[in-house]
Parts: C-alpha cells; sequence; structure tokens
C-alpha cells in the first residue's frame, strides 16, 4: 500500500501523523510511504529523518493527496484538503464530526472511507488513540488556565498555589476520565485546591483511592456543579461522549455567578464544547471574554506541544496503521472489531451512530460497510 502523510495546514498545529520511526516500520512491512516536505518539521522531525527511515520525501500535499492510498493525519481534513480526496482512499485520522457538518458533508460526498482515531476503542472499553492526546491536554489545561488567570490577559490575577497567608487557586475539574484525572493531577501538583465533579461513583471511589488526598471529589449533580463552579477560580471542562457532541453543563446564565476574571478551559471544545459559550479558538488567539469570564477554547491543545504529542500519538496509531496497510481496511476492520468502531464514513455513507444522531444524518451499520 501507498501510504501518504501531508503536512497538517490547521493553524498552530505543529504534529505530524506519521514519526520517522512509524514510517520505517511501514517501510518494513513492504509498503511505501509518501510525505510531504517540512512535515514533520515542528515536531522537530527533518525531512532526511524521512529518507533514513525509507520514505519519499515530495512537495506539495497535492502530490501526496494524488498518489496515496491511505492518508495519514493528525487533525481533521481541511477543507482545502476534503477538496482532494477521492473515492476509495482511505483517511485515517481524528475527525471529531458531530460539531462538524460541513466536515462531515465534504467526506461524504468524496467517497472516502474515513476511520477516526477519537472512535477505535479497546478490550477495556477505552479510546486507546484518544488517550495519548487526552493524557497531553489534561496535563496543558491547568499551565494554559494558570496563564489565562494572569492579570496581563484578563484573569483575576491568582496563583495557583497561593503563597504563605494568601490561599491557593480553586479549581473544578468537570469529569473525571482520562483528561480531568490529568487535569487533576497536575493542578495539584501545582498547590491548588482541586476538586473533580463525576457522575460515576466507582469512578470517584478509584480516584479517591489512587490519588486520595491530592484532590476531592464530588457528585456532579446540577446543583453541586452550579455551587462549585460559583466558586471557582478556574473550570476545567473534561466530559467526552465518545463520537458525539459533548453535553452543555455550564450555562450562560452561571457565568454571571462566577467571580470576575475566573477562567474556563474547554478540553471538549473539538467536540462541540461542554459550556454554552464556547465556541473554538486557536493558538494564535485563544482567550476570549464574555461576561467577564475569560475562556480558554484552544481546538488543538496538544499542537503546542507538538514534539511530545507526535511522538505519543504515533505509539498509539501505529500498531493500527500497519494493520490497515497491510490487510486493507476491510480484513483490518473485519479482523478487529475495535478498529471497526472508528470506522465513520464509507463511500459516501455515515456509519457512525453519535454523528448521525447529532446531524440528523441516516447512518449504516459499519457491518454492512464491510460488505460494500
Amino acid at each position: 500500500m501507498k501510504i501518504g502523510c501531508p503536512k497538517e495546514i490547521k493553524s498552530q498545529e505543529y504534529r505530524v501523523g506519521l514519526t520517522p520511526n512509524a514510517a520505517r516500520e511501514a517501510v518494513a512491512h513492504g509498503h511505501t510511504v509518501v510525505v510531504e516536505t517540512n512535515a514533520g518539521i515542528g515536531a522537530g522531525f527533518p525531512d532526511t529523518d524521512y529518507v533514513e527511515a525509507g520514505a519519499q520525501v515530495v512537495g506539495t500535499a497535492a502530490e501526496v493527496f494524488a498518489t496515496a492510498d491511505m492518508i495519514v493525519k493528525v487533525k481533521e481534513p481541511q477543507a482545502a484538503e476534503r477538496k482532494m480526496l477521492r473515492e476509495g482512499q482511505l483517511l485515517f485520522t481524528y475527525l471529531h464530526l458531530a460539531p462538524d457538518p460541513d466536515q462531515t458533508h465534504d467526506l461524504l460526498a468524496s467517497g472516502c472511507t474515513a476511520i477516526a482515531y477519537e472512535t477505535v476503542t479497546d478490550a477495556a472499553g477505552g479510546l486507546p488513540l484518544l488517550a495519548p492526546m487526552s493524557e497531553v491536554a489534561g496535563r496543558l489545561a491547568p499551565q494554559v488556565g494558570a496563564w489565562t488567570l494572569q492579570k496581563a490577559n484578563g484573569g483575576r490575577g491568582v496563583l495557583m498555589g497561593g503563597v504563605p497567608g494568601v490561599g491557593p487557586a480553586r479549581v473544578i475539574v468537570i469529569g473525571g476520565g482520562v483528561v480531568g484525572t490529568h487535569a487533576a493531577r497536575i493542578a495539584a501538583g501545582m498547590g491548588a485546591d482541586v476538586t473533580v465533579l463525576d457522575r460515576s461513583l466507582p469512578r470517584m471511589r478509584y480516584l479517591d483511592d489512587v490519588f486520595g488526598g491530592q484532590f476531592k471529589t464530588s457528585f456532579a449533580s446540577q446543583g453541586n456543579t452550579a455551587e462549585l463552579v460559583a466558586e471557582a477560580d478556574m473550570v476545567v471542562g473534561a466530559v467526552l461522549i465518545p463520537g458525539a457532541a459533548a453535553p452543555k453543563l455550564v450555562s450562560r446564565a452561571q457565568l454571571s455567578t462566577m467571580k470576575p476574571g475566573a477562567a474556563i478551559v474547554d478540553v471538549a471544545i473539538d467536540q462541540g464544547g461542554c459550556f454554552e459559550t464556547s465556541r473554538a479558538t486557536t493558538h494564535d488567539d485563544p482567550i476570549y471574554d464574555v461576561d467577564g469570564i475569560m475562556h480558554y477554547c484552544v481546538a488543538n491543545m496538544p499542537g503546542a506541544v507538538a514534539r511530545t504529542s507526535t511522538i505519543a500519538l504515533g505509539n498509539a496509531t501505529m500498531p493500527f496503521m500497519l494493520a490497515l496497510a497491510d490487510k486493507g481496511w476491510r480484513q483490518a476492520c473485519e479482523d478487529d472489531p475495535h478498529l471497526l468502531a472508528g470506522l465513520n464514513v464509507h463511500a459516501g455513507k455515515l456509519t457512525y451512530y453519535a454523528v448521525g444522531k447529532a446531524l440528523g444524518i441516516d447512518v449504516l451499520a459499519p457491518t454492512l460497510a464491510l460488505k460494500q
């Protein structure tokens, strides 16, 4: 198979879909790898690394899209890239289709087959290709939130850990999954007073058993959420429903109860965000103010630490990428139901129920798509 990796073109996106190590593995499996020039430079991988790995380096994305059987990326294809997709081509990347009807309709029109990293599952019920970036984004959230809290950025001017005689920042993390756990650990490590809200009692017991003393937990009822958000200096939104639009857990009306200059960090913004007032921003202009509350809603937070993120993502995606290349997508998905769970689009049909529900589009069962 011919595997293509274009340079990411989303604003301030420095990650790359294939590391040189992944390219070397694919070549060792007998595949051809084509990489756009400077695709890896933002993550610290020059073209020479890919050439030494046995890949071909070409000048433009158009050459990659025109010749590759499988396109491997990081972020969802942008409008210009979607125009280059063709019928029968395999796309393997993050998609986050539920809040993005334009992308969804373009992928359907292209006739391509698209497998989304974020909906691939594992035997434990986890999301193995989303988890590495969730870990990165979770660890970044308190860091960028602390920066947002600085007075020069419109924040309250509160130091996360406080100082002797002055209390620490109060941080509320909504969601106790991968993102929330890592966010809570880092915020607590910075000295903040941290509470994690979740609706799962077993998850809260786990967090208490493993991290007892580092941060508190509370049941995410509407009343508790409203009370704690009103007291917070920083609120981190870390709620995920796989493949679906994120639930809106804090309304605009609730902003009036928050402290002026408090910071909101919405890590769920890729899926539409879990605050009513959230809208996607970029690293170029990451913060905006709604009713005196500072919002940080960058849709590709891990791109800020591109080298760490690229290597972590490559470690997770490489086995799946090789299975798709070695067997073809049909056989690979037939052999692995967890990979089949990643199938979102095939030959003009939507194949992921949560996306169809969010966008009002009929869905073809992925098992039926295997036969088409």
